[in-house]
């Protein structure tokens, strides 16, 4: 990323996290928070965050198993994914930030509600998991037991080329295979999806856990109506189940909707974060069909 970017480590929940920062970390605007996908890091946040740093501050983790952050023997299912990522919050002192979840990162940010919602203002989600139970074919694969784990390690920096070519500028792409070419990144992954997924697809729904949440923020959904990862479609979902929330459809974008269209996915990040009064979701009191699918262990 940009010399100016900011690297810091700290080492809590008993796995060192790294997190690249750009902005004011003295200026009054709610520090932004960006929570990447799966087999990513925070490197995939390089062509929105100079604009979202502007006025504010910008944290981008990598999440634990990915990125310059530790891979330990750990479960990699959501509600660890929400715990770590609430200590850390909780450690580098963010009493409130608004988040932004791509992919992974938005089934966590999801989840978040659940650990610490009074730490978060506004959500974003940018093509989110667990709003239905369609997934790419290859996801639905990779979560057989043990396959991956036990034999993918020596080839995870070929998948992450095979799979962001063309989407990260080369220098970018080329760091990011250094880093999934880490030991333990296809045990994060197998575990992740294991978590996530199952042959039939998506197997955690926020509809599950949902009014568990004692009030929901304002929230705004940015999805690709090309995304061949996880459907646009899902977006109906979540508004078919909760009201109140902005929905934005980028004409022409894939799953990585902030590579393809960076200046216009920034825009409406900026534009929902800024906007003087937004109201706040608000899960309707209606009886809403929630997919028939067995709760992930928790």
């Amino acid at each position: 990323m940009d010399a100016d970017v900011r690297h810091s480590f700290v080492n809590m929940a008993g796995v060192e996290i790294h997190w690249a920062e750009l902005g004011n970390a003295a200026s009054p605007v709610t520090p932004l928070v960006m929570l990447h996908g799966l087999q990513d890091s925070h490197l995939t946040w390089r062509r929105v965050a100079v604009e979202l740093a502007r006025d504010r501050r910008v944290l981008m983790p990598d999440l634990p198993g990915h990125g310059l952050s530790e891979r330990p023997d750990a479960a990699y299912d959501l509600p660890w994914y929400a715990s770590v990522t609430a200590a850390w919050l909780e450690t580098i002192g963010l009493a409130e930030a608004d988040i932004l979840g791509h992919s992974l990162g938005g089934g966590i940010a999801q989840m978040l509600l659940l650990e610490c919602r009074d730490r978060i203002r506004r959500l974003v989600l940018a093509a989110p998991g667990g709003l239905g139970r369609e997934i790419t074919l290859l996801l639905r694969l990779a979560s057989i037991p043990h396959v991956v784990e036990r034999f993918g390690q020596p080839f995870f920096g070929t998948i992450a080329r095979l799979a962001l070519g063309g989407v990260l500028e080369p220098s970018d792409l080329a760091e990011l295979v250094a880093m999934n070419a880490r030991a333990g990144t296809a045990r994060a992954f197998a575990r992740t999806v294991r978590d996530l997924v199952d042959w039939r697809g998506q197997r955690r729904m926020f509809t599950h856990r949902a009014r568990e949440i004692r009030a929901l923020p304002p929230i705004a959904v940015i999805w690709g109506e090309n995304d061949r990862v996880i459907p646009a479609k899902h977006a109906d979902a979540l508004t078919n189940f909760v009201e109140g929330v902005h929905v934005t459809t980028l004409a022409g974008c894939g799953h990585y909707a902030h590579h393809e269209q960076p200046a216009v996915f920034a825009g409406v990040v900026r534009q929902f974060l800024d906007a003087s009064v937004t109201p706040a979701a608000r899960i309707r009191h209606v009886d809403v069909k929630v997919p028939h699918v067995a709760k992930a262990k928790e």
